[in-house]
């Protein structure tokens, strides 16, 4: 193998490494797996919640009743958090929603937008009534979705419900449903849902009679490692005040994680937790169809500053693209300068420039044309 072979596969395995730490904050492959319960506690020795999901200090948590709680270390499955205080901002909302008389209705231009609503882990079911916690590429969070989308749809959205499988249950299934997301955005949608169910085995910490339904609650998740993140926490803030001011005790809370969950692409992108494997998939479906009940109205009394379009969701993803490929230039061509002997780097380097000038050129010709 020449050294300039090797140069160009150390370089992809440098670009490689740089994106597996993205892999990772994206949403891990531990995230809703069946059986998995991590604990929460606070000063006092008080549970807080529960979660499937991997706990990692600096998450956090807003409650229902507009606690806000940070974690400050996880030991095993035991995570310790601190309480920052009351979240002040939610329950101003919470105020605000409490003295409104009537719900006035979606309108304007929100009311023409659809609501997006996708699944990045396709195996996710219900094991009392799909039989088994996870079915690869036909899990029962598709019917929780499609109810979602029904109920949606008899309050007059219009509603993209992509059923595309994004299997296997990894860390890389964000990845993969980034694209059906990017795909969704161009159709414009002031929100999209990512829906999803728990992994915790206790169904009883989801069940709940609300508005005299047997449903399983809602979570809301955030992740904290993306630039929208403030525009996705204050959304899902208004969804967590809204939503249980019209259907008390339906949403269980906020959880703010390690990750980006492609919340990235739109100010008001969302991840749903609908109960957990252990309840029955139809307690989720209730629970789901009540959320569907809020959508609309809380898109019409607050539209949102900064949404982004399809196309500007194009944009962001050849930036990202451009800037890796920078770096992998920039690895080859360090590794070139100071690793193979008795090169002429400046002779070589213009040899190279002339070479790939004319591609490259066409290449950002070709880009610029996809983002206009």
């Amino acid at each position: 193998m020449s050294k300039i072979k090797l140069a160009i596969i150390l370089g992809l395995l440098l670009l490689l490494g740089f994106m597996i730490p993205i892999a990772e904050t994206s949403g891990g492959d531990g995230d809703h797996i069946a059986g998995k319960n991590y604990k929460f506690f606070d000063q006092k020795g008080k549970l807080v919640t529960m979660t499937s999901r991997q706990p990692f200090t600096g998450d956090e948590i807003i409650t229902a009743g507009g606690l806000h709680y940070r974690v400050a270390s996880v030991q095993e499955n035991t995570a310790r958090v601190k309480l920052v205080g009351k979240e002040k901002e939610y329950l101003a909302l919470v105020k605000y929603y409490d003295s409104l008389e009537t719900v006035p209705a979606a309108a304007g231009e929100w009311a023409k937008r659809p609501v997006a609503v996708y699944h990045t882990h396709t195996d996710e079911s219900y094991l009392p009534t799909d039989g088994a916690s996870s079915i690869p590429f036909k899990g029962g969070i598709f019917q929780v979705g499609a109810t979602f989308g029904d109920a949606l749809t008899d309050e007059r959205v219009k509603v993209l419900y992509n059923r595309t499988s994004h299997d296997p249950h990894d860390a890389n299934a964000y990845y993969r449903s980034r694209r059906t997301a990017v795909q969704l955005l161009k159709e414009n949608p002031v929100a999209i849902f990512d829906v999803h169910r728990d992994g915790v085995d206790d169904p009883e910490f989801y069940r709940r009679i609300v508005s005299d339904k047997n449903v399983t609650q809602m979570r809301l998740v955030v992740g904290r490692q993306n630039p929208k993140m403030e525009t996705n926490l204050d959304f899902a803030k208004r969804l967590l005040a809204f939503g249980n001011k019209q259907h008390p005790e339906l949403l269980k809370e906020i959880y703010i994680a390690r990750g980006n969950y492609n919340q990235d692409l739109l100010s008001t992108a969302l991840l749903i937790e609908a109960g957990t494997y252990t309840n029955e998939k139809w307690q989720a479906e209730n629970g789901i169809t009540l959320l569907a009940n809020s959508v609309p109205a809380l898109l019409g009394l607050d539209p949102p500053a900064e949404g982004i379009t399809g196309k500007e969701a194009g944009r962001q993803g050849w930036k990202t693209a451009l800037f890796l490929i920078m770096l992998l230039v920039l690895a080859l061509i360090g590794f070139i300068v100071l690793n193979i002997p008795g090169l002429n780097a400046k002779e070589y380097l213009q040899k190279q420039y002339e070479k790939y000038l004319p591609v490259v050129e066409q290449y950002i010709a070709e880009i610029r044309k996809k983002v206009r």
